[in-house]
Protein backbone atom coordinates (compact mmCIF):
# COMPACT_ATOMS: atom_id res chain seq x y z
CA UNK A 1 0.00 0.00 0.00
CA UNK A 2 2.88 2.07 0.92
CA UNK A 3 4.84 1.31 -2.71
CA UNK A 4 1.48 2.24 -4.44
CA UNK A 5 1.23 5.86 -2.40
CA UNK A 6 4.59 6.78 -3.10
CA UNK A 7 3.83 5.70 -7.00
CA UNK A 8 0.81 7.73 -7.01
CA UNK A 9 2.53 10.75 -6.18
CA UNK A 10 5.79 10.59 -7.89
CA UNK A 11 3.01 10.60 -10.75
CA UNK A 12 1.66 13.78 -9.96
CA UNK A 13 4.82 15.69 -8.90
CA UNK A 14 6.70 14.05 -12.19
CA UNK A 15 4.12 14.82 -14.70
CA UNK A 16 4.05 18.51 -14.58
CA UNK A 17 7.75 18.19 -14.82
CA UNK A 18 7.48 16.04 -17.84
CA UNK A 19 4.96 18.72 -19.24
CA UNK A 20 7.51 21.44 -18.33
CA UNK A 21 10.68 19.08 -20.70
CA UNK A 22 8.71 20.48 -23.54
CA UNK A 23 10.79 21.45 -25.98
CA UNK A 24 11.49 25.47 -26.42
CA UNK A 25 11.78 26.57 -30.29
CA UNK A 26 12.91 30.32 -30.94
CA UNK A 27 12.37 31.71 -34.69
CA UNK A 28 12.05 35.37 -36.43
CA UNK A 29 9.80 36.12 -38.97
CA UNK A 30 10.89 35.39 -42.17
CA UNK A 31 8.49 34.71 -44.67
CA UNK A 32 8.00 32.02 -46.30
CA UNK A 33 10.59 30.07 -43.88
CA UNK A 34 9.10 31.29 -40.36
CA UNK A 35 5.62 33.46 -40.82
CA UNK A 36 4.00 35.63 -38.64
CA UNK A 37 1.03 32.92 -37.96
CA UNK A 38 3.94 30.15 -36.74
CA UNK A 39 3.67 28.22 -40.41
CA UNK A 40 5.98 28.35 -43.04
CA UNK A 41 8.62 26.06 -44.44
CA UNK A 42 11.03 26.02 -41.56
CA UNK A 43 8.15 25.57 -39.24
CA UNK A 44 6.15 22.76 -40.99
CA UNK A 45 9.15 21.02 -41.37
CA UNK A 46 10.27 21.38 -37.15
CA UNK A 47 6.78 20.71 -36.33
CA UNK A 48 6.66 16.83 -38.89
CA UNK A 49 10.55 16.24 -36.98
CA UNK A 50 8.56 16.80 -33.14
CA UNK A 51 5.52 13.98 -34.43
CA UNK A 52 8.40 11.89 -35.53
CA UNK A 53 10.46 12.17 -32.76
CA UNK A 54 7.46 12.21 -30.64
CA UNK A 55 8.65 15.39 -28.78
CA UNK A 56 5.98 18.41 -28.14
CA UNK A 57 7.35 22.10 -28.08
CA UNK A 58 6.39 25.69 -28.04
CA UNK A 59 7.46 28.07 -30.47
CA UNK A 60 8.97 31.67 -29.12
CA UNK A 61 8.85 34.61 -31.58
CA UNK A 62 11.23 37.48 -31.48
CA UNK A 63 11.97 40.95 -33.46
CA UNK A 64 15.45 40.31 -34.08
CA UNK A 65 17.54 37.96 -35.34
CA UNK A 66 20.47 38.17 -32.97
CA UNK A 67 18.21 38.28 -30.22
CA UNK A 68 16.94 34.33 -31.58
CA UNK A 69 20.86 33.08 -31.04
CA UNK A 70 20.73 34.88 -27.88
CA UNK A 71 18.21 32.65 -26.73
CA UNK A 72 20.00 29.60 -27.58
CA UNK A 73 23.19 30.96 -26.40
CA UNK A 74 22.03 31.52 -22.79
CA UNK A 75 19.98 28.33 -22.70
CA UNK A 76 16.59 30.23 -22.94
CA UNK A 77 15.66 27.93 -25.64
CA UNK A 78 16.84 24.13 -26.41
CA UNK A 79 16.62 25.05 -30.74
CA UNK A 80 15.94 27.86 -33.40
CA UNK A 81 14.62 27.74 -36.54
CA UNK A 82 14.15 30.40 -39.38
CA UNK A 83 16.76 30.55 -42.47
CA UNK A 84 19.64 30.40 -40.29
CA UNK A 85 23.29 29.79 -42.31
CA UNK A 86 25.35 27.33 -41.19
CA UNK A 87 28.57 28.76 -41.01
CA UNK A 88 31.80 28.24 -39.35
CA UNK A 89 31.62 31.18 -37.04
CA UNK A 90 28.66 30.08 -35.39
CA UNK A 91 29.73 26.48 -35.37
CA UNK A 92 32.26 27.82 -32.72
CA UNK A 93 29.18 28.50 -30.37
CA UNK A 94 26.35 26.69 -31.33
CA UNK A 95 25.79 23.04 -32.94
CA UNK A 96 23.72 22.56 -35.91
CA UNK A 97 21.29 19.81 -37.63
CA UNK A 98 22.29 18.40 -41.04
CA UNK A 99 21.23 20.83 -43.81
CA UNK A 100 17.33 21.60 -44.21
CA UNK A 101 17.79 24.03 -46.93
CA UNK A 102 20.45 24.64 -49.82
CA UNK A 103 19.76 28.35 -50.29
CA UNK A 104 22.25 31.35 -50.99
CA UNK A 105 22.33 35.31 -51.31
CA UNK A 106 21.10 37.42 -54.48
CA UNK A 107 20.26 40.84 -55.94
CA UNK A 108 16.78 42.31 -55.39
CA UNK A 109 16.15 45.90 -57.46
CA UNK A 110 13.17 48.18 -57.81
CA UNK A 111 11.26 46.53 -60.57
CA UNK A 112 11.04 49.78 -62.45
CA UNK A 113 14.78 51.51 -62.27
CA UNK A 114 13.29 53.63 -65.46
CA UNK A 115 12.60 56.17 -62.18
CA UNK A 116 16.91 57.43 -63.05
CA UNK A 117 15.42 58.33 -66.44
CA UNK A 118 13.20 61.21 -65.27
CA UNK A 119 15.92 61.78 -63.12
CA UNK A 120 18.51 62.27 -65.97
CA UNK A 121 15.89 63.89 -68.05
CA UNK A 122 16.18 66.47 -65.75
CA UNK A 123 19.52 67.04 -65.30
CA UNK A 124 21.32 69.64 -65.51
CA UNK A 125 23.26 69.11 -68.42
CA UNK A 126 19.95 67.79 -70.66
CA UNK A 127 18.24 71.03 -69.22
CA UNK A 128 20.84 73.45 -70.41
CA UNK A 129 21.05 72.15 -73.19
CA UNK A 130 17.02 72.36 -74.08
CA UNK A 131 16.94 76.53 -72.68
CA UNK A 132 20.02 76.98 -75.05
CA UNK A 133 18.00 75.87 -78.11
CA UNK A 134 14.59 77.61 -76.55
CA UNK A 135 16.78 80.89 -76.28
CA UNK A 136 18.35 80.43 -79.64
CA UNK A 137 14.86 79.83 -81.40
CA UNK A 138 13.68 83.54 -79.73
CA UNK A 139 16.55 84.61 -81.06
CA UNK A 140 16.57 84.06 -84.01
CA UNK A 141 12.34 84.78 -84.23
CA UNK A 142 12.90 88.06 -82.86
CA UNK A 143 16.30 88.60 -85.60
CA UNK A 144 13.87 87.68 -88.29
CA UNK A 145 10.72 89.98 -86.64
CA UNK A 146 13.24 92.68 -86.70
CA UNK A 147 14.28 92.18 -91.15
CA UNK A 148 10.44 91.33 -91.78
CA UNK A 149 8.46 93.57 -89.38
CA UNK A 150 7.80 95.91 -92.75
CA UNK A 151 7.59 93.35 -95.45
CA UNK A 152 4.88 91.54 -93.93
CA UNK A 153 1.67 91.63 -92.15
CA UNK A 154 2.71 88.07 -89.94
CA UNK A 155 5.82 90.51 -88.32
CA UNK A 156 4.33 93.58 -88.52
CA UNK A 157 4.04 93.81 -84.56
CA UNK A 158 5.07 95.60 -81.42
CA UNK A 159 8.32 93.42 -80.35
CA UNK A 160 6.43 92.63 -76.83
CA UNK A 161 3.78 90.70 -79.30
CA UNK A 162 5.72 89.60 -81.75
CA UNK A 163 8.00 87.45 -78.82
CA UNK A 164 5.38 84.37 -80.06
CA UNK A 165 4.92 84.91 -83.51
CA UNK A 166 8.02 84.96 -84.19
CA UNK A 167 8.92 81.98 -81.53
CA UNK A 168 6.71 79.80 -83.39
CA UNK A 169 8.32 80.98 -87.19
CA UNK A 170 11.21 79.98 -86.15
CA UNK A 171 10.06 76.33 -83.89
CA UNK A 172 8.04 75.94 -87.11
CA UNK A 173 11.74 76.51 -89.14
CA UNK A 174 13.82 74.25 -87.67
CA UNK A 175 11.03 71.18 -87.41
CA UNK A 176 8.66 71.40 -90.32
CA UNK A 177 11.60 73.83 -92.81
CA UNK A 178 9.15 77.05 -92.25
CA UNK A 179 5.78 78.16 -93.44
CA UNK A 180 5.33 78.40 -97.56
CA UNK A 181 3.04 81.97 -97.05
CA UNK A 182 5.48 83.51 -94.49
CA UNK A 183 8.95 83.21 -97.12
CA UNK A 184 11.02 86.00 -95.71
CA UNK A 185 10.53 88.76 -98.52
CA UNK A 186 13.79 91.17 -97.01
CA UNK A 187 17.01 90.63 -98.37
CA UNK A 188 18.67 90.06 -95.04
CA UNK A 189 15.67 87.98 -94.03
CA UNK A 190 15.88 85.36 -96.93
CA UNK A 191 19.94 85.36 -96.02
CA UNK A 192 19.16 84.56 -92.21
CA UNK A 193 16.32 82.21 -93.13
CA UNK A 194 18.43 79.76 -95.25
CA UNK A 195 21.32 80.41 -92.28
CA UNK A 196 18.48 79.04 -90.33
CA UNK A 197 17.38 76.20 -92.77
CA UNK A 198 21.10 74.73 -93.14
CA UNK A 199 22.17 75.42 -89.00
CA UNK A 200 18.97 73.83 -88.05
CA UNK A 201 19.59 70.81 -89.03
CA UNK A 202 23.01 70.49 -86.98
CA UNK A 203 20.79 72.14 -83.68
CA UNK A 204 18.04 68.99 -84.37
CA UNK A 205 21.15 66.54 -84.94
CA UNK A 206 23.19 68.01 -81.43
CA UNK A 207 19.70 68.11 -79.36
CA UNK A 208 18.56 64.72 -80.15
CA UNK A 209 22.35 63.22 -79.48
CA UNK A 210 22.62 64.82 -76.03
CA UNK A 211 19.04 63.55 -75.22
CA UNK A 212 20.08 59.96 -76.14
CA UNK A 213 23.84 60.11 -74.68
CA UNK A 214 22.17 61.08 -71.18
CA UNK A 215 19.49 58.84 -71.12
CA UNK A 216 22.08 55.80 -72.20
CA UNK A 217 24.53 56.93 -69.66
CA UNK A 218 21.97 57.22 -66.85
CA UNK A 219 20.44 53.88 -67.56
CA UNK A 220 24.61 52.28 -67.91
CA UNK A 221 25.06 54.05 -64.69
CA UNK A 222 21.85 53.58 -62.70
CA UNK A 223 20.88 49.35 -63.62
CA UNK A 224 22.13 47.09 -61.23
CA UNK A 225 22.65 43.43 -62.79
CA UNK A 226 25.46 42.22 -60.94
CA UNK A 227 27.63 42.90 -57.92
CA UNK A 228 29.78 45.03 -59.71
CA UNK A 229 27.07 47.27 -60.57
CA UNK A 230 26.63 47.77 -56.27
CA UNK A 231 29.22 49.56 -56.11
CA UNK A 232 28.06 53.52 -55.87
CA UNK A 233 24.93 52.52 -54.66
CA UNK A 234 22.36 52.67 -52.06
CA UNK A 235 22.73 49.06 -50.85
CA UNK A 236 20.93 47.26 -47.99
CA UNK A 237 21.11 44.67 -46.10
CA UNK A 238 20.30 43.00 -42.34
CA UNK A 239 22.76 43.03 -39.94
CA UNK A 240 24.98 40.05 -38.49
CA UNK A 241 23.96 38.42 -41.75
CA UNK A 242 25.99 36.12 -43.72
CA UNK A 243 25.19 39.03 -46.69
CA UNK A 244 26.24 41.67 -43.70
CA UNK A 245 29.77 39.56 -43.79
CA UNK A 246 30.41 39.23 -47.41
CA UNK A 247 29.67 42.78 -48.72
CA UNK A 248 31.94 43.32 -46.06
CA UNK A 249 34.55 41.44 -47.16
CA UNK A 250 34.08 43.21 -50.73
CA UNK A 251 34.83 46.87 -48.81
CA UNK A 252 31.48 47.55 -50.21
CA UNK A 253 29.24 50.77 -48.43
CA UNK A 254 26.09 49.43 -47.07
CA UNK A 255 23.11 50.08 -44.61
CA UNK A 256 22.30 47.67 -42.35
CA UNK A 257 19.02 47.48 -40.64
CA UNK A 258 18.18 44.93 -37.83
CA UNK A 259 15.01 43.17 -39.26
CA UNK A 260 13.95 42.31 -42.50
CA UNK A 261 10.58 44.78 -42.47
CA UNK A 262 12.93 48.10 -42.03
CA UNK A 263 15.11 47.01 -44.40
CA UNK A 264 11.85 46.46 -46.88
CA UNK A 265 10.33 49.66 -45.56
CA UNK A 266 13.62 51.57 -46.84
CA UNK A 267 13.55 49.99 -50.20
CA UNK A 268 9.77 50.38 -50.90
CA UNK A 269 10.44 54.25 -50.20
CA UNK A 270 13.41 54.59 -52.35
CA UNK A 271 16.41 55.05 -49.79
CA UNK A 272 17.56 51.71 -51.09
CA UNK A 273 19.19 50.96 -54.95
CA UNK A 274 19.55 47.72 -53.70
CA UNK A 275 18.89 44.81 -51.26
CA UNK A 276 21.69 41.94 -50.57
CA UNK A 277 20.02 38.89 -48.78
CA UNK A 278 19.17 35.64 -48.29
CA UNK A 279 17.69 34.72 -52.35
CA UNK A 280 14.85 32.78 -51.03
CA UNK A 281 13.50 35.08 -48.19
CA UNK A 282 14.24 38.37 -51.52
CA UNK A 283 12.13 35.82 -54.02
CA UNK A 284 9.21 35.14 -51.46
CA UNK A 285 8.66 39.05 -51.48
CA UNK A 286 9.03 39.71 -55.23
CA UNK A 287 6.63 37.50 -55.66
CA UNK A 288 3.99 38.29 -53.13
CA UNK A 289 4.02 41.78 -51.44
CA UNK A 290 6.43 43.17 -53.80
CA UNK A 291 5.57 41.50 -56.84
CA UNK A 292 4.52 45.04 -58.90
CA UNK A 293 8.04 46.52 -57.01
CA UNK A 294 11.14 44.10 -57.05
CA UNK A 295 12.71 41.87 -59.31
CA UNK A 296 15.86 39.37 -58.77
CA UNK A 297 18.66 40.10 -60.75
CA UNK A 298 21.32 38.10 -61.39
CA UNK A 299 22.30 34.56 -60.38
CA UNK A 300 22.48 33.07 -56.94
CA UNK A 301 25.58 33.40 -55.05
CA UNK A 302 27.27 32.58 -51.62
CA UNK A 303 25.94 28.93 -51.83
CA UNK A 304 25.35 28.24 -47.96
CA UNK A 305 22.48 25.77 -46.37
CA UNK A 306 20.27 26.44 -43.34
CA UNK A 307 19.97 24.37 -40.65
CA UNK A 308 18.46 23.92 -36.90
CA UNK A 309 20.50 26.10 -34.33
CA UNK A 310 21.05 24.02 -31.45
CA UNK A 311 23.34 24.89 -28.06
CA UNK A 312 26.53 23.70 -28.47
CA UNK A 313 26.92 19.79 -26.89
CA UNK A 314 22.88 19.50 -27.17
CA UNK A 315 20.92 16.39 -26.33
CA UNK A 316 19.05 17.21 -29.53
CA UNK A 317 21.28 17.17 -31.88
CA UNK A 318 21.70 13.50 -32.77
CA UNK A 319 17.88 12.83 -32.43
CA UNK A 320 17.51 15.53 -34.57
CA UNK A 321 19.15 14.62 -37.18
CA UNK A 322 18.05 10.72 -37.23
CA UNK A 323 14.53 12.37 -37.78
CA UNK A 324 16.00 14.48 -40.77
CA UNK A 325 17.33 11.34 -42.33
CA UNK A 326 13.77 9.50 -42.04
CA UNK A 327 11.88 11.98 -43.15
CA UNK A 328 14.22 12.36 -46.43
CA UNK A 329 14.27 8.67 -46.86
CA UNK A 330 10.40 8.33 -46.68
CA UNK A 331 9.92 11.43 -49.24
CA UNK A 332 8.17 13.58 -46.03
CA UNK A 333 10.68 16.30 -46.55
CA UNK A 334 9.84 16.82 -50.41
CA UNK A 335 6.01 17.04 -49.63
CA UNK A 336 6.98 19.66 -47.33
CA UNK A 337 9.24 21.50 -49.55
CA UNK A 338 6.59 21.53 -52.75
CA UNK A 339 4.41 23.08 -50.37
CA UNK A 340 6.22 26.12 -50.25
CA UNK A 341 8.48 26.19 -53.04
CA UNK A 342 7.20 23.77 -55.96
CA UNK A 343 9.36 21.21 -57.39
CA UNK A 344 13.05 21.22 -56.79
CA UNK A 345 15.21 22.42 -59.41
CA UNK A 346 12.24 24.59 -60.76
Amino acid sequence: MRLIMIAVFLAGFLAPLAKAQDLRVVTVTRPPFSMADDSGFSLDLWARLMDDMGRDYQVIRVDQFSEMLDMVARGDADAAIANISITAAREERFDFSQPIFDSGLQIMVHADQGGSIWRALFSKDLLGAIALSFAALFAGGMLMWWFERRKQAYFDLPARKALFPSFWWALNLVVNGGFEERVPRSVFGRIFGVLLVVSSLFIVSLVVAKVTATLTVAEIQNSVNSLNDLYGKNVGTIGGSTAEAYLEGRDMRYRSYESLDPMLTAFESGQLDAVVFDAPVLAYYANTAGYDRARMVGPVFLRENYGVLLPSGSPLTEPLNQSLLRLNETGEYDKIYRAWFGARGQ
